[in-house]
């Protein structure tokens, strides 16, 4: 791999050499085209164990859809794709897993909750580094519902508007993900959901929009998911409370829209 510099800034490919971008950086990436054939891939022997850890990483690329899917109205608070870092957290926890073969290795979140509790969803500017108050969480798993209490913020003192914009608001998201495991009889991929029933619902409680030149007092965000399915809820299943603020701006009509690439997220608690 080879990072273009100068005048050249295309993407694409010509005679073999591929030209492409990544998510978080401007630079353009060349690469030169090659490797096995399809058909050696899926049936020649030296590639049997190669075969084995692509069909656990099609259960990592659904771990890792199912997360970005829990964290709900938090998700596009990223700022750089989160899906390699979730694939790679995947790999690393499957491996905890010792007792089936490579290749059919159960993919268990819910005994690796640690990985992603505390997680940021950003680089440039973690949301601790935009709010300056320590919210508190709560989750309890039996009622399916969380809270999240805010101190008092004074804008002035407690709020890092890097782009000087008028509004602000809070997000509190709650989601399910489960855990993945090997199913033989799959058509697209051999992993799927251990309780596919739960995985991905989430829901969000959203606050109004702040001025950025105020003082907001305490406040409790909480946020529930429809009690209907409690009896559904299995260990196999991990709750994800996250939290993100987003900043926004006056368009037409005098509407207040969120302005894109201007907010922050974090998951609190893992449960």
């Amino acid at each position: 791999m080879a990072v273009v510099k100068g005048f050249l800034q295309m993407t694409g490919s010509i005679k073999g050499v591929s030209f492409y971008t990544r998510v978080g950086s401007d630079k353009v990436i060349m690469r030169t085209k090659g490797g096995p054939k399809k058909y050696t891939m899926k049936h020649g022997e030296n590639f049997a164990k190669v075969r084995l850890y692509q069909n656990e990483w099609s259960g990592c690329i659904q771990f890792s859809q199912s997360v970005r899917g829990a964290l709900g109205d938090t998700n596009h608070l990223a700022d750089f794709n989160l899906s390699p870092v979730l694939n790679g957290m995947g790999v690393q926890i499957l491996k905890q897993d010792t007792v089936n073969e490579i290749g059919k290795r159960k993919l268990c979140l819910s005994v690796c909750k640690q990985e992603l509790e505390g997680y940021n969803l950003n680089k440039s500017y973690p949301i601790t580094s935009i709010l300056g108050v320590s919210p508190f969480a709560e989750l309890t798993r039996e009622t399916l519902s969380a809270s999240v209490t805010i101190p008092r913020i004074n804008t002035e003192t407690d709020l890092q508007n890097i782009q000087r914009l008028p509004y602000f608001r809070l997000i509190v998201n709650l989601g399910l993900v489960s855990d993945m495991m090997y199913t033989p009889d799959g058509l697209i991929s051999n992993y799927k959901p251990v309780n596919k029933d739960l995985n991905v619902i989430s829901q969000s409680t959203v606050s109004e929009w702040y001025s950025t030149n105020n003082v907001i007092p305490s406040q409790v965000m909480s946020v529930q998911i429809d009690e209907k399915i409690q009896p559904l809820l299995t260990d196999d299943i991990t709750m994800l409370l996250s939290m993100g603020i987003e900043f926004g701006n006056v368009g037409f009509g005098n509407v207040i829209n969120p302005v894109k690439n201007a907010g922050c997220g974090k998951i609190l608690l893992c449960r």
